[in-house]
């Protein structure tokens, strides 16, 4: 494959992309909610394929292909569990979007604040997404950079396909915030998936057909078919893999901010089924690419390099193998973008409106359009440092999110909840997971992704049990969230302290 021809395959989809995000233009944008949650008018497709697209980043072709590639079906296994967690969305988000719909909730991190009744909780909860969510973003452009890097063979390099992304990514976010946003990646979930299932379909009729795929995988490395697998997973490391992958769906904010962006809860019910099926597909698309690559190339350095090492391969038109390309292309930058949204968001929402003295709406956008360059710049140094086994990487930076999720359910489920056990889990989960993986991320053979929701889970329980809780704040919303089945309420919003 030519180094023009993927450089055009990029020129078209800039283009493509950059038409797409003008003509999403509605309005000027001018307030938070307008700017980073579409105003609460989003329809159920768009959500649902800018929902796919931002869920399925450079993670899957990229790194679940790699984990595939490294570990054989357990990768399968550790994907399917996230699919099982998909399931919490039919639980809170339409909790998420009745009270989103009711207190004009622009952040998720806003909402932990409001129901209670703490800005410091509000402001921990940003912060430790901010902690967690900026080396995601890095991963996600360092799979750009293993992607443009490996089908060029090096011709254009790592650091340029950083770069690339980030550019593509700050531009879409300030064309018109997240309608913008959700509109390209629309775009960029259709070329996913078309393309993804194009390419694996050709790729295994030439290796002979799925029979042939798996008796040779069978043949070189018998344990890539069975559990745990040829040596990168044991019983404890797909607990640690797979136990933050479950609440992605509502640890992540640039997923779970989404939740409040639909136009009614028909809308929100569509989004959450053609996700559903869009996931299965692109899940199932992306081990079988894994495995093919381990087929044809079984002797790769870098298992990060199974998916681009194909892709310019003689297996792969290589057409084909561009449009695949762009495809892995746009997911990991409508990942990015929706990051950089969702984290300036929060910033400016949760942080500078919670420590100015005098804020209003207008301040705080201003705000938010400021941090996103600087954000991005973070993300693009840690890219940097070149990271191998993105996969593993990704679900680090979820078992750092992870810590909120007892805050989350104690907010929707449990009237006992305090501020002060909300802000002790938020902030000690985060510190112990944190120090977890400086000291070797292990305590009596238990890494991190084992540990960090249940140390989390204990601290708000136990200090919620111990301090007093604002009930007339946790009645309200409760009976708010829970009548998102029936007609939700459009008005009125307790104060945060």
């Amino acid at each position: 494959m030519t180094t023009t021809l993927i450089l055009v395959g990029v020129a078209i989809y800039i283009v493509a992309s950059v038409i797409v995000a003008y003509m999403s233009r509605s309005g000027s944008a001018a307030t938070m909610s307008d700017y980073f949650i579409g105003g609460r008018s989003m329809g159920g497709l768009v959500s649902a394929l800018s929902y796919s697209a931002t869920t399925y980043s450079a993670f899957m072709m990229v790194g679940l292909a790699g984990l595939t590639y490294k570990g054989g079906v357990g990768a399968l296994g550790f994907e399917i569990v996230y699919f099982a967690g998909v399931s919490l969305v039919a639980i809170f988000g339409p909790r998420f979007w009745a009270v989103g719909k009711k207190y004009g909730f622009v952040t998720p991190s806003e909402m932990l604040g409001v129901r209670y009744g703490s800005r410091w909780v509000a402001m921990a909860a940003a912060v430790a997404s901010c902690i967690f969510l900026i080396p995601y973003s890095a991963v996600q452009l360092a799979g750009v950079g293993y992607l443009l890097s490996g089908m060029s063979d090096g011709a254009i390099s790592f650091g340029a396909g950083i770069i690339v992304a980030t550019v593509l990514a700050i531009a879409f976010s300030y064309i018109a915030g997240i309608r913008s946003v959700m509109w390209t990646d629309s775009l960029q979930a259709l070329v996913m998936i078309v393309a993804s299932v194009s390419v694996v379909g050709f790729v295994v009729a030439e290796l002979g057909g799925f029979t042939a795929v798996f008796d040779a995988v069978a043949e070189r490395n018998p344990a890539m078919l069975t559990v745990p697998g040829p040596g990168l997973f044991s019983f404890t490391t797909f607990l640690g893999l797979t136990i933050p992958w479950f609440f992605f769906a509502i640890s992540n904010p640039q997923v779970s901010q989404r939740l409040f962006m639909p136009a009614s809860l028909g809308a929100l019910r569509r989004m959450l089924m053609i996700f559903l099926a869009f996931g299965f597909v692109y899940t199932l698309v992306s081990v079988l690419w894994g495995f093919s690559a381990y087929v044809a190339f079984p002797d790769l350095a870098n298992a990060d390099l199974a998916t681009s090492t194909l892709l310019a391969s003689d297996f792969v038109p290589p057409v084909l193998g561009v449009v695949v390309m762009v495809g892995i292309l746009a997911a990991a930058v409508s990942t990015i973008d929706s990051i950089l949204l969702t984290l300036s968001s929060m910033v400016a929402r949760d942080v500078y409106a919670n420590v100015a003295t005098r804020t209003d709406d207008r301040k705080q956008l201003m705000i938010g359009k400021v941090i996103i360059p600087i954000i991005s710049l973070i993300a693009l140094g840690f890219a940097a440092m070149q990271f191998s086994l993105i996969a593993v990487l990704a679900v680090a930076a979820s078992t750092g999110l992870v810590v909120i999720v007892p805050a989350i359910v104690g907010a929707f489920f449990w009237k006992r909840g305090t501020a002060a056990g909300a802000l002790a889990s938020i902030v000690g989960g985060g510190i112990f997971v944190v120090a977890m993986y400086l000291t070797g991320n292990s305590i009596l053979g238990l890494n991190a992704g084992i540990l960090g929701f249940p140390v989390s889970a204990a601290l708000f329980v136990g200090v919620s049990l111990a301090t007093r809780s604002r009930t007339d704040l946790a009645e309200d919303f409760i009976a708010t969230a829970d009548s998102s089945l029936r007609t939700p309420a459009l008005s009125g919003r307790p104060a945060a302290a």
